[in-house]
């Protein structure tokens, strides 16, 4: 059994998950009829227009607080699980590194499948510079090319771009201009001019004895039912590095962060 499908075993759901956790998973049921068009294993994303993505608690980060690897449960509004996402990084990296690490993040379906794959290549934090600016890919199938998530370059508020896989902008997003740990916060998805909103990726405050003594994050993805698969599958890689460019930092260096780097 390869890594990937170890990990989406309900009786191997690993260290530091509760009792719940470790329960048999509730998967959302795959569409009945395919989808022309669709990539495989997006199906699942032409029947909702809204996601939760819950990190799981990994007991290590919170006894030692060494870095370990992500890893994502993503639902319906239902609390059904459409897919499973785990991190693939560097052990010497996540120390040295922290938010700013090089990663892939793999994201399978109830089928075991890995149907999205996300890179995120190494930059450094400063805004001052283009070659630093952040950028993930998301591909899928693995290997093709669906869009980018770029990082604009921004003095105040936090921009992003969402691109097709030909570089075109698709969707616009805006955060806020600080970001606080013990509270709710908004990320704007936007039209491609940046002027009417369509969505938004939020961060949900877990309560106090979460979010101080745990290492877990929780989002909702929201965007139009008739989106494009395609770029559904995006936002979800522009949650992902928003939760490292925001969260994760808070997390390691303890204290609050500016919207724009």
């Amino acid at each position: 059994m390869s890594e990937k499908s170890a990990l989406l075993q309900p009786s191997s759901a690993g260290p530091g998950m509760s009792e719940q956790d470790k329960q048999q998973v509730n998967w959302m049921p795959a569409p009945e009829e395919t989808v022309p068009g669709c990539p495989p294993g997006l199906e699942y994303l032409t029947q909702v227009d809204q996601l939760l993505v819950n990190e799981q608690v990994q007991l290590m980060k919170v006894v030692t607080g060494f870095e370990t690897k992500n890893r994502y449960r993503i639902l319906n509004s239902l609390g059904q699980q459409a897919y499973f996402a785990a991190e693939d990084s560097d052990c010497l990296l996540r120390q040295c590194c922290g938010p700013y690490r090089p990663f892939c993040i793999s994201i399978l379906d109830n089928a075991q499948r890995e149907v999205i794959h996300i890179e995120r290549p190494y930059r450094c934090s400063s805004w001052l510079c283009f070659c630093c600016l952040q950028k993930v890919e998301v591909q899928s199938p693995p290997g093709t090319v669906v869009g980018y998530v770029k990082q604009d370059c921004s003095l105040i508020y936090p921009w992003f771009t969402i691109e097709d896989a030909r570089g075109d902008t698709v969707l616009k997003i805006k955060g806020p201009c600080w970001t606080c740990k013990f509270c709710d916060v908004e990320f704007h998805v936007l039209s491609a001019d940046g002027t009417q909103p369509v969505g938004k990726i939020s961060k949900h405050w877990s309560g106090l004895a979460k979010e101080f003594f745990t290492d877990a994050d929780n989002f909702g993805i929201q965007f139009p039912m008739d989106l494009d698969v395609r770029m559904k599958a995006v936002l979800i890689g522009a949650c992902f590095l928003i939760d490292f460019m925001f969260f994760e930092e808070k997390r390691n260096s303890g204290g609050a962060g500016s919207g724009a780097h």
